[in-house]
């Protein structure tokens, strides 16, 4: 049962007087428990039943993230071009979908690290489309004036999930097995839906364009290419992308065969994540008041190299669940302290009819580096050792926020600034961009 706190502060949300955004919350809560069911049964799956190495691991990371760096910039033409929450929705099925094989192939005898590769390639298609579809029909929903409330808001749906989730997945797993725990994912996919079909979205339809689509694509890169903020956010999450995969990729691996966790314990110690996320969730907005937009980003990303760095210096004296408990605490505490900020000022920075090619460009060139950065991760882990994994990715990241922390840029941004009008987005259609 939530607490009396718990009840003022989410039920007296503003936010939750604008129609439909109580359903599209509670959405992202259910689907948030799937994802969290498939977090863990996943990657379970590959290190307990089909005994995957550390580089399989690395190859089955990098799989789910390739999409991203093929579909990212026609993906965000694709979006402009139409409306946004039907293309969410749909999203939502099709992920249901794809997991749907892996307990058909188990139950067929069939399963196999390809079969693995082929679904995380497909789920990551989906997120590539359907994510950016996600982030712009919540502005649609909500308003510019209410994105970092909104962020914060949805982060917390998503920390609610993190928290429960993992207990769930934990007793699937253990009374089912990961194959057929991932079923229940499905299951709340179909219910998110449901959800999301109940709310009603004022969004005009585009348009036909009579512009070419490579046309379109190359004005996304000539807009992000010449707004200084986004190349900046861009350059720093794409340094940060590469060193956090080569732990991200690894992590499960490190918990079961370095740490001895088990399968059910592995999956309850990714409570500590929700735990983290709702604290930056919670605090994140009071905090970007006080401190600045800016330098609460380079907090959070601070602090995710922290996790790693202290997990290892630890590991003679702390006992392994607390361990593994505090490091996903900390990782996850600083990631959503960096996303808040980091989505709330690209999108602050773009008028709305670049929205989607913006939010593809930027995912694409921050992503570029994480494929790379997961197979390294993994042969690293599988022929130096996955210490010497977790160990590049922290030092890597702590370099990252220093280099990024020396620059003038970013952490002078205070507020949020208004984002561009309409009209220099039409003049810049006009120019030669391709």
């Amino acid at each position: 049962m939530l607490s009396p706190r718990f009840q003022i502060l989410f039920f007296s949300n503003p936010l939750l007087q604008i129609p439909g955004y109580r359903r599209l919350w509670f959405s992202l809560l259910v689907s948030g428990l799937g994802g969290q069911i498939t977090m863990l049964a996943l990657p379970l799956t590959a290190v307990v039943l089909l005994q995957a190495t550390p580089s399989q691991m690395g190859m089955l990371t990098a799989m789910e993230l390739l999409p991203f760096v093929l579909f990212s910039l026609p993906g965000g033409v694709f979006l402009d071009r139409r409306r946004k929450f039907p293309v969410y929705i749909a999203g939502e099925l099709l992920m249901g979908a794809c997991l749907l094989l892996i307990p058909l192939a188990w139950w067929m005898g069939l399963l196999s690290m390809p079969l693995m590769y082929l679904v995380a390639f497909c789920l990551g298609c989906v997120y590539t489309v359907a994510g950016s579809a996600a982030q712009i029909v919540l502005i649609q929903l909500v308003g510019r004036d209410q994105r970092v409330r909104a962020h914060s808001q949805n982060a917390l749906a998503s920390s609610l999930a993190e928290v429960t989730g993992p207990g769930l997945a934990g007793a699937l797993i253990r009374v089912l097995g990961a194959p057929l725990a991932i079923v229940a994912d499905a299951c709340l996919l179909v219910g998110s839906v449901v959800l999301l079909r109940g709310i009603r979205i004022e969004e005009p339809v585009p348009g036909v364009s009579t512009r070419s689509f490579r046309a379109e694509l190359f004005e996304g890169l000539h807009f992000v290419r010449t707004h200084r903020v986004l190349v900046e956010l861009a350059a720093m999450l794409g340094s940060w992308q590469f060193f956090a995969q080569m732990a991200i990729s690894v992590q499960i691996v490190y918990a079961v065969r370095e740490l001895g966790l088990s399968e059910d314990s592995t999956a309850m110690t990714y409570i500590a994540m929700g735990v983290g996320s709702i604290a930056a969730g919670a605090g994140g907005p009071g905090l970007s008041r006080r401190w600045g937009v800016g330098r609460s980003l380079l907090l959070g990303m601070g602090l995710t190299s922290v996790s790693w760095l202290g997990a290892l210096a630890l590991r003679e004296w702390v006992d392994a669940v607390l361990l593994f408990s505090a490091m996903l605490l900390c990782f996850s505490l600083g990631a959503t302290l960096m996303f808040i900020n980091m989505i709330s000022l690209r999108q602050s920075s773009t008028p709305q009819p670049m929205l989607g090619r913006m939010n593809s460009t930027m995912r694409w060139l921050a992503l570029l580096p994480s494929a790379p950065g997961a197979l390294i991760g993994g042969w690293v882990a599988e022929h130096w050792g996955l210490s010497y994994s977790l160990g590049m990715a922290g030092g890597g990241c702590l370099l990252v926020t220093l280099v990024f922390s020396a620059r003038l840029l970013l952490r002078s941004i205070m507020v949020l600034p208004q984002s561009p009008p309409t009209d220099l987005v039409q003049a810049a259609s006009t120019q030669d961009v391709g």
